[in-house]
């Protein structure tokens, strides 16, 4: 049978096979990590007060990573003229899903937080694919051995709340739970804006316990140069919730809020970041894709974290 002229060994083309992270290589041992970043999953969304679904966004991301995963020689930025994620120098791995226990916060948890020191122990950076924004508590546990660094949130909700009903380690907690860490120097709240559910004290406490908070209006005023300025430079953890973005572009989540960022806006702002070399963790979180049939929503996702995670490899100290 001819060739046609294809090249030697499967084509593996976006749309055939199954859906690891972009195609890279699936790893089933913990203990066998041997990667410069590692993904791990963690379908969770039992911390939302509002539309549940987030627990179909890793499986969701993942495939729309496909779309991306064809370059066999990197990706070409012409307007950076770099080429990042090169395949003869990018080592990313996938290592599947936390084991989540329906109805079982404290385990799941638990096992999300497993998942990411074993990331740490190999000496990779953990890129996790949430569930609700709660899965942040326990990716910033996670860091409780090592050194000190500040937080960078991308969110349309301050997620400041102490205790609700009862509730301390729901999607509406992960922020002040950080705050509280002594090993977290202080964090940078990026896109907060229109009505929420936090009371204005709670704007108080997050500002005493070491929050710069800024709306995306205030965003756009000073600009990306300027935002930058304000962040700390030192180790940088990055938390991602796409509710973040405008809804017109990312309408996939529990808890949309209209007069969000647009693409370029956080990609110039990760970008800034990660020329700065000290990116040691990320998590995008609240993707639930039953709310967008588009697929727009985890299309977002994918290309964000592909692009925030060539261009740290790329620039890392």
């Amino acid at each position: 049978m001819a060739n046609h002229g294809y090249e030697k060994g499967r084509l593996n083309l976006p749309f055939v096979g199954l859906c690891s992270f972009g195609k890279y290589p699936y790893v089933e041992d913990w203990n066998a990590i041997d990667a410069d970043v590692a993904i791990l999953g963690a379908p969770f969304d039992f911390g939302t007060q509002f539309r549940a679904g987030a627990r179909f966004g890793p499986r969701g991301i993942r495939e729309a990573s496909t779309l991306f995963s064809f370059g066999h020689s990197g990706a070409y930025d012409h307007e950076d003229d770099i080429t990042y994620l090169d395949n003869t120098a990018t080592r990313i791995v996938d290592i599947g899903d936390a084991d989540i226990i329906h109805t079982d916060t404290v385990q799941s948890h638990a096992n999300i937080e497993t998942g990411v020191r074993a990331i740490l122990k190999a000496g990779a950076i953990p890129v996790v694919l949430g569930g609700d924004h709660s899965v942040n508590i326990p990716c910033i546990e996670a860091f409780s051995d090592e050194e000190p660094f500040h937080l960078v949130q991308i969110d349309a909700h301050l997620d400041f709340v102490d205790i609700r009903h009862g509730v301390t380690a729901g999607h509406g907690n992960p922020m002040r739970r950080a705050a509280e860490k002594p090993y977290v120097t202080g964090l940078s709240q990026i896109g907060i804006r229109n009505v929420s559910s936090t009371a204005r004290d709670g704007y108080a406490d997050a500002r005493s316990m070491g929050s710069d908070i800024l709306s995306v209006r205030q965003f756009r005023a000073l600009g990306v140069d300027q935002v930058l300025s304000r962040i700390p430079s030192g180790r940088v953890y990055i938390t991602i919730d796409i509710d973040g973005f405008d809804p017109s572009i990312a309408p996939g989540t529990g808890t949309p809020s209209h007069g969000g960022f647009l693409y370029y806006e956080v990609l110039e702002l990760l970008d800034g970041l990660a020329r700065r070399g000290d990116i040691i963790g990320i998590d995008l979180v609240e993707v639930a894709p039953d709310y967008d049939h588009t697929g727009s929503t985890t299309t977002l996702a994918a290309q964000i974290l592909l692009n925030v995670i060539g261009r740290l490899l790329y620039h890392r100290k």
